[in-house]
């Protein structure tokens, strides 16, 4: 598991988009990903990726929070194959809330999102190449 890549997860409440539009005046952000969901009427972020210099950062719009006063970022860690991130899920998920079961997504196929039993939010996933 030594091929885990690690991301700042950025979680906005419906201002993504706005949010994305600061950085790239701010830092020259480069968007790679901005995929919106078709059935939100405010045309919410499901998820975007921008580049600020060589780093990564991930972004979605969460408006209605699962936790209450939930950190607005989180580290999405990207593993090589399905079996490492249920490797890496089952030692986390005892007293664990999960956010999003462990599913398959468009862009990827295994997703698991969750807040460890010390309150830190991860989401782990695999991911295929750009």
């Amino acid at each position: 598991m030594n091929n885990i890549k690690v991301v700042p997860n950025f979680h906005f409440r419906g201002n993504a988009k706005q949010a994305i539009e600061l950085y790239q005046k701010a830092f020259g952000a480069e968007v790679k990903i901005l995929m919106c969901d078709p059935d939100s009427e405010n045309d919410l972020v499901w998820h975007a990726e921008i580049y600020i210099g060589n780093q990564r950062i991930t972004m979605s719009d969460e408006p209605e929070m699962a936790v209450p006063n939930a950190h607005p970022m989180s580290l999405l860690l990207s593993f090589a194959t399905d079996e490492d991130v249920k490797k890496a899920f089952s030692v986390l998920e005892e007293g664990a809330t999960i956010i999003y079961p462990m599913q398959a997504v468009e862009y990827s196929t295994c997703f698991v999102k969750l807040i460890d039993k010390f309150g830190m939010l991860w989401v782990l996933l695999t991911e295929s190449e750009n």
